[in-house]
């Protein structure tokens, strides 16, 4: 059969489908509007996002319209848990996701290839609740941890554990994945102790929250954007992302040469802060362009995953 014959046959059954959920009962409009939306999207890459600083240069170059000027269509699909970027990206939902080093090398491990797009500047900060009065890491004894299983903020717990003798079963680990409920947590001190990323780090402090330890002291970076490895074999695909990629480091240049502060209002809005918590960080935060992640950090991931498999 003809590829365009294909098209049109696909194109049907999918305005069908598309009228039947829109209800008979419409006046008409709705359905030419849907259809329009889906053949827009399915042309598009699709990248999972999470409401931390380490996505700004893609909130940024979204807004600015550098993927225009790249022309290449990209949406972008917010999430507030990691566990739920990976659902997307294993289920075929996205084509990429913001993420860390751990998290995507389980995936990995559990079958699914992936392609190392470009490191980014994503970071933890351990926080204390002031109800807990913990001042120092020996004092996490017997004390609650919230993290997120197999993820870049596992790792880090285990790290700071170990870094003060503490034995590990002293130190609870409690799964919270959702950063906004987490950073409620903190905030309410019904956690003792917290991995949270930026912004919402500088909200929990804002809210007297100690910080005992971040992890940009260890020069450990483990943000990454990775891509289904399904991408790179599809050359369309291949050119979408080489394009999003040249608007994600146009978007870091703007970000390291202007700061935050232009970009006040997105950051609130997408990260889901007040503008009084963007005032309040660190303005000068590095943005690199896209770039390979290290291979130490690639290893220190992999051997994690290994001591904990085992």
């Amino acid at each position: 059969m003809h590829p365009m014959s294909v098209r049109k046959i696909l194109t049907s059954v999918f305005a069908g489908l598309l009228m039947a959920a829109c209800g008979a009962g419409n006046d008409g409009q709705q359905q030419p509007d849907a259809m329009e939306a889906w053949l827009a999207d399915s042309a598009s890459i699709k990248v999972a996002v999470m409401p931390t600083i380490d996505c700004l240069p893609l909130y940024v170059a979204d807004e600015l319209g550098l993927f225009e000027r790249e022309n290449v269509s990209v949406s972008l699909y917010p999430y507030q848990a990691q566990m739920d970027c990976d659902t997307a990206l294993a289920g075929g939902w996205v084509d990429g996701m913001m993420t860390d080093l751990v998290r995507a090398e389980r995936l990995q491990q559990e079958g699914l290839p992936l392609h190392y797009a470009t490191a980014t500047n994503l970071s933890w900060q351990l926080l204390t609740s002031r109800q807990a009065r913990i001042k120092m890491l020996p004092q996490l004894d017997d004390k609650m941890l919230a993290m997120t299983r197999y993820s870049g903020t596992a790792l880090l717990a285990d790290k700071l554990v170990d870094s003060v003798g503490l034995k590990t079963e002293r130190v609870f680990r409690i799964q919270v994945n959702d950063v906004a409920v987490r950073l409620d947590m903190l905030q309410t001190g019904v956690m003792d102790a917290l991995l949270l990323p930026e912004p919402q780090a500088t909200a929990g402090r804002q809210a007297e929250a100690l910080r005992l330890y971040d992890s940009r002291q260890s020069d450990l970076w483990l943000g990454v954007m990775a891509f289904s490895e399904k991408v790179l074999a599809d050359t369309l695909r291949r050119e979408q992302m080489d394009g999003l990629l040249r608007a994600y480091s146009a978007a870091c240049d703007t970000l390291t040469a202007m700061g935050l502060s232009p970009f006040r209002a997105l950051i609130a809005e997408k990260c889901g802060v007040s503008p009084a918590v963007v005032d309040s960080m660190e303005q000068n935060l590095a943005f690199p362009a896209a770039h390979a992640p290290r291979q130490t950090d690639i290893d220190r991931a992999r051997a994690w995953m290994l001591r904990v498999k085992n």
